[in-house]
């Protein structure tokens, strides 16, 4: 009977040493995994760009200053959480730039209502971050036999995802340009021979290893390792014999390891005796790694990245969705400015909200015409600023192709976005708030198209009235000069009438009860209320705390 036996207390040299722990080790294989750069082979022919119709564009790999205004760097993290390995954050930092990219991308948005279709794009998506991960973890171990087998199974994730993705293109009823073209390429690419060859190996190796079958024998220090020759299942006999003393549910104390932790040198051991009792499976596992050093193709790494794109944020549209929140496509235009939101809503705040069971408020807006300004007045706390966000995010949201909210959108595609948001001043500026101020502003003038969004919360809070209210006419008189599209938050009610491209919207109240708010914005004059209302309670002058102070 052929095998072998080792004493573990005598530790036998092996590849690499084995002083990690497995704790250790799984957190660097997670962490690797969000970084590790897959080594791929070059494609066999051109491979359609499912994200660029006409390739790619410079990626914003940086987050754009205005993100965390408009509360897009919250969203952006919800959306790709999981998926960090695929680095999808650049794309949704790069606008685009024309009418037919944001078209490219909502024919292949619709392609993805088909329910069957984007189940199989997730399951294809899922193989791709296991070979991720695989493929980190490889390089976090040190046993020759354990890397191996780790390599071998990022080639059985590739094949089976490549499979499973050609098979859910073949049946889906495509009409988008970007997924035609890759179901196109992706026929041929199963087809060839390369790709052949890679499935086969990969399913022959795996299955050599998964016929060996071994035993291992303790005695005292001494472990014996020989195959296994159909002998009795002897756990399955003690438990039928101790079955009858069983009466109810029990602590289950099996183990479950994990392929994510390296072995120790007794385990390392253990395997290599195996090696040695059945040397063809372990012959062509080594054979695998060296005819397949890099085995995926640079396409279908792309396309998975790509695709992770549009998957991520529809898995996180359909979230909402299910709670009730209506998503469209909108119509963009590059030569109009007219627009039009029906049932919109912050997306940051709306994800905040459902979580703690709180129904978000949705609102109403449109421009016509002239009108390229809104100026938003009202009380404190009335969603003025949720508003100004929703506006931002609408139109970003818009300019990279994706769903927005509401039941009816019509944008105009913008250059860029800027924002100046009110903030703390900065004790070590010794310039002060209000000339930072004016810096910022400065610096978005003279930055600022006709095709570019301005959106201000609180601007000039920091100064008297009169010069608030001067301040506040002058910069947007330039900005309506401009012609930039915007929101303006503000306590200033003579902004609201300034010229004809001025909207005014105002935060509501309920009539019989003035503190408590309606979350909505309607389209209306300015009450003249607002900024006496702000003083009021800066100074602490209002009704209720004027009362309570003369009763004490």
């Amino acid at each position: 009977m052929p095998e072998t036996t080792l004493n573990p207390t005598a530790r036998t040299p092996v590849e690499g040493g084995a002083g990690n722990s497995r704790a250790g080790l799984a957190a660097d294989a997670l962490a690797a995994a969000a970084s590790v750069a897959v080594p791929t082979r070059s494609s066999a022919g051109k491979a359609p760009n499912i994200l660029f119709p006409t390739g790619d564009p410079a990626i914003t790999t940086q987050e754009p200053e205005f993100f965390r205004d408009l509360n897009l760097d919250q969203i952006v993290d919800t959306v790709t959480k999981g998926r960090e390995a695929a680095n999808l954050k650049p794309f949704f930092h790069t606008p685009l730039t024309n009418l037919d990219q944001i078209a490219f991308r909502h024919e292949i948005m619709a392609d993805l209502q088909n329910e069957a279709f984007f189940n199989g794009l997730k399951a294809f998506s899922d193989k791709m971050l296991a070979l991720r991960d695989r493929i980190a973890t490889e390089k976090s171990l040190h046993y020759q036999y354990q890397k191996g087998r780790t390599l071998l199974r990022a080639a059985e994730h590739y094949v089976e995802g490549v499979e499973n993705l050609h098979r859910a293109l073949a049946a889906a009823p495509l009409r988008s340009r970007g997924l035609t073209a890759f179901r196109d390429f992706l026929g041929k690419y199963v087809a060839s021979p390369d790709f052949k060859t890679l499935a086969d190996d990969t399913r022959s190796v795996r299955d050599g290893l998964a016929a060996v079958r071994y035993c291992v024998l303790i005695q005292d220090s001494n472990i014996t390792v020989r195959n296994y020759e159909s002998e009795g299942d002897y756990s399955a006999e003690v438990e039928e014999a101790f079955g009858i003393f069983k009466h109810a549910a029990v602590k289950d104390y099996h183990v479950e390891f994990s392929e994510n932790t390296s072995m120790n040198h007794v385990e390392a051991m253990i395997l290599d005796y195996v090696a040695k009792l059945n040397p063809a499976a372990f012959a062509a596992l080594n054979g695998f790694a060296t005819k397949h050093p890099t085995f995926v193709d640079s396409a279908i790494l792309e396309f998975d990245r790509g695709i992770q794109f549009y998957v991520s944020f529809l898995d996180y549209v359909r979230g909402l969705a299910a709670q009730g929140l209506r998503f469209c496509f909108p119509v963009v235009s590059e030569t109009s400015k007219e627009t039009l939101s029906r049932g919109g809503f912050d997306i940051a705040l709306a994800s905040k909200l459902i979580a703690s069971n709180q129904p978000p408020v949705c609102n109403d807006f449109h421009l016509t015409g002239a009108e390229r300004m809104i100026v938003i007045t009202g009380p404190n706390q009335g969603g003025k600023t949720t508003f100004a966000r929703a506006f931002g995010q609408l139109h970003y949201l818009a300019s990279i192709g994706c769903p927005v909210p509401g039941t009816e959108v019509r944008v105009a595609l913008v250059d860029r976005v800027f924002t100046h948001f009110d903030t703390e001043e900065d004790i070590a500026n010794l310039s002060g708030k209000l000339k930072d101020d004016l810096i910022r502003m400065q610096r978005i003038l003279s930055q600022a198209t006709p095709r570019s969004l301005v959106v201000m919360n609180e601007i000039f809070a920091s100064t008297t009235l009169d010069d608030a209210i001067f301040l506040g006419r002058d910069m947007l008189t330039r900005f309506t000069a401009l012609d930039v599209l915007g929101v303006c938050v503000t306590f200033l009610d003579e902004l609201s009438t300034l010229n004809e491209k001025v909207v005014s919207m105002s935060a509501s109240i309920v009539p019989e009860n003035p503190t408590q708010r309606t979350f909505r914005i309607t389209r209306m004059p300015a009450s003249g209320l607002a900024y006496a209302l702000a003083l009021a309670e800066k100074y602490h002058l209002t009704y209720g705390s004027l009362k309570g102070r003369i009763t004490k």
